[in-house]
């Protein structure tokens, strides 16, 4: 027997209290085996909307329960459930009826997986986890390790064994997940004595630039610019055009020979006249 996809449109709408949400979709009832193919062969073979979403209504409580079993990261489990509901949605696109597996067992890889991908984005500022060896020891060493403190060497060698990992990666989890994120600025808070410690007060932009200071020397570079053209402006034609491919030319400096082909006189009336030039130029930008 089906029943009308109307009556679990609730199910889908917003709501803010989380054990409002859980509530309802523990009240949506599961599909028997039977509800579950036909419904699948619809969404695969019609691409029946209709049928997608009663099997992901259906299976909103399994995420639900999954999603809870991370609470232990500090993250919202709202946004843990939400995330494993991406990964339900997902599975429910993939599943193929007709392999004779239920999509409860098919689909707790995509949910687990969507999950693992947001803990590991956002459990720490930096990210902790990049490798394959690294990803399975962030959701298992912490399960695996027997005592609070630092793992002894028997206890590295066994998890390593376990999991497949080696030694090493163990040790460099360990420390990973004992560091906690450092805030740069100390909160607002702390006495004065204590902000050396901060991160703000000893860590410094590349050749200890000062914000201030770079900004006054990119001031002074304009102001020098500004004052250099204003000088330019004043010079001759010739006298001005001789400095500019002499000096100011960023591609490739012009000869002395160049210019005095380009001017037909001598190189040394060229060279006499970028002097001049440019005694000019330091008497006015003085």
């Amino acid at each position: 027997m089906t029943t009308d996809v109307a009556q679990y449109n609730f199910a889908l709408a917003p709501i803010g209290n989380l054990d409002a949400y859980t509530n309802l979709a523990h009240n949506i009832p599961m599909l028997t085996a039977e509800e579950e193919y036909d419904l699948a062969m619809r969404l695969q073979r019609d691409g029946d909307l209709d049928a997608a979403q009663r099997l992901v209504l259906s299976h909103l409580r399994f995420v639900n329960r999954i999603a809870k079993g991370y609470s232990g990261y500090g993250l919202p489990v709202a946004d843990l459930i939400q995330e494993g509901n991406i990964g339900l949605m997902k599975a429910v696109k993939r599943f193929d009826p007709e392999k004779g597996v239920r999509l409860v067992s098919f689909a707790v890889h995509w949910i687990r997986a969507e999950i693992h991908e947001y803990v590991i984005r956002n459990w720490r500022i930096v990210k902790i986890a990049t490798t394959k060896a690294q990803r399975k020891l962030f959701f298992n060493l912490r399960g695996a390790k027997k005592r609070l403190g630092w793992l002894n060497q028997e206890e590295v060698e066994a998890i390593a064994d376990d999991l497949g990992v080696t030694p090493e990666n163990v040790m460099d989890m360990e420390r990973r997940l004992s560091q906690p994120d450092t805030s740069f600025d100390l909160p607002n808070d702390v006495d004065d004595e204590e902000t050396s410690f901060s991160p703000v007060a000893y860590l410094t932009g590349p050749d200890n630039t000062d914000p201030s200071m770079e900004l006054e020397q990119l001031d002074a570079t304009d102001y020098q610019h500004t004052k250099l053209s204003n000088a330019l402006a004043l010079l001759d034609e010739r006298s001005r055009d001789i400095v500019s491919q002499r000096w100011l030319n960023d591609d490739s400096k012009a000869t002395l020979h160049t210019l005095a082909d380009q001017y037909h006189v001598s190189a040394e009336r060229i060279r006499q006249i970028e002097n001049n030039a440019m005694k000019k130029l330091k008497h006015l930008m003085a």
